[in-house]
C-alpha cells in the first residue's frame, strides 16, 4: 500500500514534466518561426492533413482517398525533415521530446505503472527517508569487516567480527531478501560506534533502493515529532511514521523522557505492531538498562517482539579518527 499523498506527489511530478516539455517545445516553434517559417507551415499543413485524414476515414471515404492523405502526409514528413537538418536542427525537433518514451511521460503504460514511475517513487523515498547524502558513503560497499577484531572480549561467545559476520549473514541472507514477506523486527544493542547505525544505513539503502519507504530517526527527531503531531493534529507526519515499510529509530535512550514522552513512544511502537509495520532500533542501552529506564510495556514490546542484536568491539568511531 503506497503512503497517503505520495500517488498525488508522483502525478504532480509528471504534470510538471509535461509542463516543462511543452514549454521547451513551444520554444523551438517560437525559434523556427523567427528564422524558418516556411517549416512551421510544412507541419501546420501535417497536422491539418491528419485530421482530414481523421474525420475521412471516420466518414467512410474510399481507400484511394485515404491512400492519397496518407502520401501527402509522408510527402510533407519527409520535407520538413530534410528542411530541418539542412538548416541544422535534428529531424524531432518540432516534437515534443519525452523524458520517458514508454509512458510518453505519464507514468502508466495503460493501466500499467512504468518503470520511471517506480523510479521516481525511490527518489521521492530518499527524500522522506532523511538519509540521500548519508547513504552514498555509508553502505554494504563501503562496509569494512576488518575493523572489528578476531579477539574474543569478556564473557562473549564469538569475537567481534565472528559476531558482527553473523549479524551480516543473518541481514543479507535473510532478513533482506524476505522483507516484504516477514514481519520481523530488529532491536541492535551495544557499546556506542560497535556498527549499529552503520548497519542501519546499509539496510536502508538496499531497501530504498529495492522501491520500500525507509524512514530514518534519532530518537529525540522521533519525541519532537510524536510531540507535532499530538498537538498540532500533523495527520500526514503520523501517516508516513506509520505506514512506511521501514522505521529506523536510532539511538533510543538518548531522547528526552517524561511520562508523555514514554506514552506516546508506546503507543506509536504498539500501533505499528498491531499493523505489522516493521521496525529497526538501535541503541546503546544494555537490556537490563531498558528495563529500568522505560515502562513494562515498552520492555515487553521490544524484548517479545523484536529479533534481538548484540553488537560489541571497541569504538569503531575513536580508532578510525585516531588513523587519521
Amino acid at each position: 500500500m503506497m503512503i497517503n499523498g505520495y500517488q498525488s506527489k508522483l502525478l504532480d511530478i509528471y504534470s510538471k514534466i509535461r509542463e516543462e516539455e511543452n514549454n521547451l517545445l513551444k520554444e523551438r516553434k517560437n525559434t523556427i518561426k523567427k528564422y524558418h517559417p516556411e517549416i512551421l507551415e510544412i507541419d501546420e499543413n501535417i497536422k491539418k492533413l491528419s485530421l482530414k485524414l481523421s474525420l475521412d476515414i471516420l466518414k467512410g471515404k474510399s481507400e484511394d482517398t485515404i491512400k492519397e492523405y496518407k502520401e501527402k502526409i509522408t510527402d510533407l514528413r519527409i520535407e520538413k525533415c530534410e528542411s530541418l537538418v539542412a538548416n541544422g536542427y535534428d529531424q524531432d525537433y518540432l516534437n515534443i521530446h519525452y523524458r520517458c518514451n514508454k509512458c510518453k511521460d505519464t507514468g502508466f503504460i495503460g493501466n500499467t505503472k512504468c518503470s520511471c514511475y517506480y523510479q521516481n517513487l525511490i527518489k521521492l523515498y530518499y527524500e522522506k527517508s532523511s538519509l540521500q547524502n548519508v547513504l552514498n558513503e555509508k553502505n554494504f560497499n563501503y562496509f569494512d569487516i576488518n575493523l572489528f577484531s578476531n579477539n574474543r572480549t569478556g564473557n562473549e561467545k564469538y569475537s567481534p567480527r565472528e559476531n558482527m559476520e553473523k549479524h551480516l549473514e543473518y541481514i543479507t541472507s535473510t532478513y533482506l531478501p524476505n522483507f516484504k514477506d516477514s514481519d520481523t523486527n530488529l532491536l541492535f544493542f551495544g557499546n556506542p560506534g560497535s556498527g549499529k547505525t552503520y548497519l542501519s544505513y546499509c539496510i536502508a539503502k538496499e531497501l530504498l533502493d529495492a522501491g520500500c519507504l525507509v524512514v530514518y530517526k534519532t530518537s529525540d527527531e522521533l519525541i519532537s515529532n510524536l510531540k507535532e503531531i499530538r498537538f498540532n493534529n500533523n495527520s500526514e507526519l503520523e501517516d508516513i511514521l506509520v505506514n512506511c515499510d521501514l522505521l529506523i529509530i536510532d539511538d533510543l535512550g538518548a531522547e528526552q523522557k517524561n511520562e508523555f514522552c514514554i506514552t506516546e513512544l508506546f503507543n506509536l511502537l504498539n500501533k505499528k505492531l498491531l499493523l505489522h509495520k516493521k521496525m529497526l532500533i538501535s541503541t546503546n542501552l544494555s537490556i537490563a538498562d531498558i528495563s529500568n529506564i522505560y515502562s513494562e510495556r515498552i520492555y515487553s514490546r521490544l524484548i517479545g517482539e523484536f529479533k534481538l542484536c548484540k553488537f560489541y568491539c571497541k569504538d569503531i568511531r575513536i580508532t578510525l579518527n585516531l588513523k587519521r
